[in-house]
């Protein structure tokens, strides 16, 4: 079995439950905002945002959207599914603007606060640390709410870099993102992996840069379209490959 030295982590939905998280949050900003108001169904509410949150993180990925219009744009979609949030935003797009930053900010405010992470997530990170591994986490979430997270969950000291798309510039599946990865970690391109969950962002991402994957496989929505290094469906099974 080939031997690596350095392992590119993606953070996100990989070791940290980015969306039961949020579900919980969401619920919250509900609540604090009084939505209720709005919507006899939060439900129109909550799968609405789902779609549109998707939607916007994939174009943010590929670079068709800015950081600040998929802010926006997360909570505006959803909000104007009620008629009178959508006249309300037609008769003054500026000041809707606002309020949907106002909510942005307590509901990202609420999802880095909270520890939940993939079942078996700590326990992997400590089995990689032990085994010698340097550890770097790969991610295209923002500067502020990562490292909050990071805290939130207890695997800030895991990692021996943190590299954002921010910092780097540009967003997985960028090769220019890995190519920024190998220079701040100082990995060698033929022994460090990639694990991630997304199979456009990070594993393609990270195999047409040259890179080895494993591809944490655990929406079965979101299959594998061409052949990976390896696959595993939970954390632990990573132990049997590395």
């Amino acid at each position: 079995m080939k031997q690596y030295t350095d392992i590119f982590l993606d953070f996100d939905d990989t070791l940290y439950d980015t969306h039961g998280n949020a579900v919980i949050a969401l619920a919250e900003t509900y609540e604090d905002f009084h939505l209720d108001r709005y919507f006899n169904d939060p439900q129109a509410f909550y799968e609405d945002y789902w779609k549109t949150n998707i939607d916007l993180w994939g174009r943010y990925s590929k670079g068709e959207i800015t950081r600040d219009y998929l802010i926006v744009e997360r909570f505006r979609h959803p909000l104007c599914v009620s008629e009178e949030l959508r006249v309300k935003n037609e008769q003054s797009a500026s000041a809707f603007k606002d309020y949907c930053l106002k909510i942005s900010d307590v509901f990202l405010d609420y999802c880095s606060s909270k520890p939940g992470v993939i079942d078996g997530a700590h326990e992997l990170m400590d089995y990689l640390r032990d085994k010698g591994y340097r550890l770097h986490m790969c991610s295209n979430g923002f500067h502020e709410v990562q490292y909050k997270k990071l805290k939130a969950c207890g695997l800030s000291n895991h990692f021996d870099t943190i590299i954002l798309s921010e910092d780097a510039g540009v967003n997985k599946p960028s090769p220019l993102f890995f190519e920024y990865a190998l220079k701040e970690s100082g990995a060698n391109k033929a022994s460090t992996i990639m694990i991630g969950d997304n199979f456009q962002t990070d594993i393609l991402g990270a195999k047409n840069a040259g890179l080895d994957t494993i591809f944490f496989n655990h929406w079965p929505e979101y299959p594998a379209t061409e052949p990976v290094t390896y696959e595993v469906k939970a954390l632990k099974d990573i132990m049997n490959i590395l």
